[in-house]
């Protein structure tokens, strides 16, 4: 037998060590093994540990919860079918991100919720599932929500969401735990008068998406989610980027596809977004800037929202963020 798979068959078979010893050294070889052999991981999966690193994080030693954490993240990198069959790795990442707030592993949190992220923005497959796990949705709304959480694990959670919304119903879903009011909560200015640093335009690329249905209008309403949009798109809003700026553009313009008239009347009042709005239309990207042609032709020639949105479609995941790195 090769001298790899063996040593692999070995150190996954040590996960079920009843020794916590036994476990932490052979999640350790795992880890690094699944970091630095990219060949290694669909080895790692076929041998049988992705159940077992899912076991790993219900451990009470932090240590164990990290590199399980992040051997699982590294393998989701680039063998992601085996996860569509482990059964018991959602209520166990479901476990460890409720915890976020008590636990003192942070880097587990946060390789937990790349995981998804990583599972998701690929295999469509997934998103039902991931959706249809309400412990774990709410989970990703507490750690973006709670005001301890590390700026990293917020952006992870976020990156996540934004993977869980790819699939539109859940998107509804989301609005019903009340995902709105804490995206826009991001978005704001705290108070300090600061914004919150790395965070603003993974918060817009999720609100994006949530916008493309119909439920989202009374939503965004209830938070004036719609000036909130519009502000980031006026001159005053240097701090905005090009990227937030685009998705605010996406944002609204979903909006308007998926409401009524109040909808497009509300935006239509927010006249100093234009500036914003000009400014992707010259700089963004090619989406960006053809959502800004749009938006422009709603605005200026008051034509209704069906006439000018019915052949866009909702920001896709080229709109989110990009995988994060192995561990």
């Amino acid at each position: 037998m090769d001298t790899k798979l063996l040593t692999i068959r070995t150190l996954v078979s040590s996960l079920s060590s009843s020794s916590g010893q036994i476990r932490l050294v052979a999640l350790r070889h795992l880890r690094r093994t699944s970091n630095e052999d990219p060949a290694s991981r669909s080895l790692i999966s076929a041998a049988g540990a992705i159940p077992l690193l899912a076991d790993a994080l219900y451990s009470p030693l932090h240590p164990i919860q990290d590199h399980a954490a992040a051997t699982l993240l590294n393998l989701s990198i680039s063998d992601r079918q085996p996860f569509l069959s482990s059964p018991t790795l959602l209520p166990a990442i479901a476990h460890l991100l409720s915890r976020h707030a008590t636990s003192s592993a942070a880097t587990a949190v946060q390789s937990a919720a790349a995981t998804l992220h990583s599972l998701l923005v690929v295999v469509a497959e997934f998103r039902h599932t991931v959706g249809a796990n309400p412990d774990l949705l709410h989970a990703l709304i507490s750690i973006i929500s709670h005001p301890d959480s590390l700026t990293r694990s917020i952006k992870d959670a976020l990156k996540a969401s934004f993977g869980v919304a790819l699939h539109p119903p859940n998107r509804i879903t989301l609005i019903r735990i009340g995902a709105v009011p804490v995206l826009f909560a991001l978005i704001a200015k705290d108070k300090d008068g600061k914004r919150k640093v790395g965070i603003i335009e993974d918060a817009t690329a999720v609100i994006t998406q949530i916008a493309a249905c119909e439920e989202s209008e009374d939503a965004f309403l209830k938070v004036s989610g719609i000036s909130k949009l519009a502000m980031m798109l006026c001159s005053e809003s240097g701090s905005c980027s090009l990227r937030t700026k685009e998705n605010a553009v996406a944002a609204l313009l979903n909006l308007m596809r998926y409401g009524s008239e109040r909808v497009v009347g509300e935006v239509r009042s927010n006249v100093g977004a234009l500036d914003g709005i000009a400014y992707v239309q010259e700089h963004g990207s090619p989406k960006g800037k053809s959502k800004a042609m749009v938006f422009f032709k709603l605005l200026l020639d008051g034509g209704s929202s069906g006439d000018i949105v019915q052949d866009l479609y909702p920001v896709d995941s080229e709109s989110g963020s990009s995988c994060s790195n192995s561990k």
